[in-house]
């Protein structure tokens, strides 16, 4: 049995009370940023596209954490929802959402924790996009 690296997920199980959009910008490759390269955008080593990153407001009061980062692999940036009227909040909903979990042993106790990827976002109550067509 092949135990994928990225983890597929559902968006109710990582987020059960919703999220929030705080932010979206480039994800930076740090060792082009260390060569003093013009264009230290980070790529995704499975397809070349751009990486970016976006600040998530988890709303669930229990979570461990109340900020996360998710990427979302795309060529141009990601718009993010529009504001929940009345209220600072883009309430999101992630498409494709994966876990990539990890251990950090290089210091003198180890870390654990995980990475979330999404292939979109879109705003709540929004269908969900098609990403292939279904066969009939």
């Amino acid at each position: 049995m092949a135990v994928p690296t990225r983890i597929p997920v559902r968006f109710e199980d990582v987020f059960p009370a919703g999220a929030f959009v705080l932010e979206v910008e480039a994800a930076s490759d740090y060792d082009k940023v260390k060569a003093n390269l013009s264009d230290v955008q980070a790529r995704d080593k499975d397809t070349g596209e751009r990486l970016w990153v976006v600040r998530v407001l988890d709303a669930d009061p229990a979570a461990r954490q109340a900020e996360v980062k998710v990427k979302i692999t795309a060529e141009v940036q990601p718009v993010p929802p529009d504001v929940m009227p009345g209220t600072p909040f883009r309430p999101v909903v992630f498409e494709g959402l994966t876990v990539t979990p990890w251990v950090d042993t290089s210091g003198s106790r180890p870390r654990q924790g995980f990475a979330l990827r999404a292939s979109a976002m879109q705003a709540v109550g929004t269908p969900a996009r098609r990403t292939s067509a279904v066969a009939a």
